[in-house]
């Protein structure tokens, strides 16, 4: 693969990952539209891992505590702040895995792929988006999060699965819609990605171990390292906006693609 396609797969998914516009949406369009070849199981887990990094990076303050938390609830204890930010977190993670797993046993993710689908998403969970964020009140912190919370967003967050829908934007917006502020239900849908992304890359790992070669390792690093600083950018400039601006920018830009989109998809 040539590096300057590695570099815009890199970019695509570092800007797109953790903005509520979808990462997946775009780098299924890529192909589809410019007539690129497909980036394969082991770009798409470079870049992911060079994601996960960003975030972690970024939010390692509280990657430690749930990390501190795991441990004791590894143990049977639930006994302290940390402990239940980590089950929360489990909770929260538990139906994008099952679902995930429906999808991929039968067969329903690859005919999700498309150019209708994902204007259809863009279009239809941007202005989803909207409403939440305009209805919504911003009475919640981060610190409130409960079991309840977690799940229902979990629930949401399940729904990314279909392309252009974003789980970024789907977990914000179930955040915004329960009455969190912007900037702590962003926080709390980037901490969801974390084990999101494992998991994901969990399930991925068989495809790339049987594909991995001295050329695709170069590859996958490139790819890693070029999405790793691009998402540390754009969650950098994302979490500093949120102080003084909505989320409508995004909104616009989805639905602004979407109707391109479904444009292209019908004509």
């Amino acid at each position: 693969m040539s590096f300057a396609h590695l570099l815009i797969l890199a970019l695509i998914q570092g800007v797109t990952e953790f903005l509520p516009v979808s990462s997946s949406g775009h780098l299924i369009l890529l192909p589809n539209l410019t007539g690129l070849q497909d980036q394969g199981q082991v770009i798409d887990v470079a870049v992911h891992v060079g994601t996960l990094g960003a975030v972690i990076l970024y939010f390692w303050r509280d990657v430690k505590i749930a990390l501190h938390g795991t441990t004791r609830l590894l143990r049977g204890k639930v006994d302290t702040a940390s402990a239940f930010l980590a089950l929360c977190l489990l909770v929260a993670t538990g139906p994008v895995i099952l679902f995930g797993l429906v999808l991929k046993l039968s067969g329903v993710d690859e005919m999700l792929r498309s150019t209708a689908v994902i204007g259809w998403t863009m279009l239809i969970f941007g202005l989803v988006l909207y409403w939440a964020d305009r209805t919504g009140a911003q009475s919640r912190s981060d610190t409130d999060w409960t079991l309840k919370h977690a799940l229902i967003m979990g629930l949401w967050q399940a729904i990314a699965l279909i392309p252009g829908t974003s789980r970024s934007g789907i977990t914000i917006t179930a955040a915004r819609q329960l009455g969190y502020a912007r900037s702590d239900a962003a926080k709390l849908a980037m901490l969801m990605s974390i084990p999101t992304i494992l998991a994901a890359g969990g399930l991925a790992a068989a495809d790339v171990v049987s594909d991995m070669n001295a050329a695709a390792a170069r590859d996958g690093a490139i790819a890693a390292a070029f999405s790793f600083l691009a998402a540390l950018a754009a969650l950098t400039l994302m979490m500093r906006l949120l102080r003084s601006v909505s989320f409508t920018p995004y909104v616009i830009y989805r639905v602004i693609l979407g109707l391109i989109l479904l444009g292209i998809a019908y004509t």
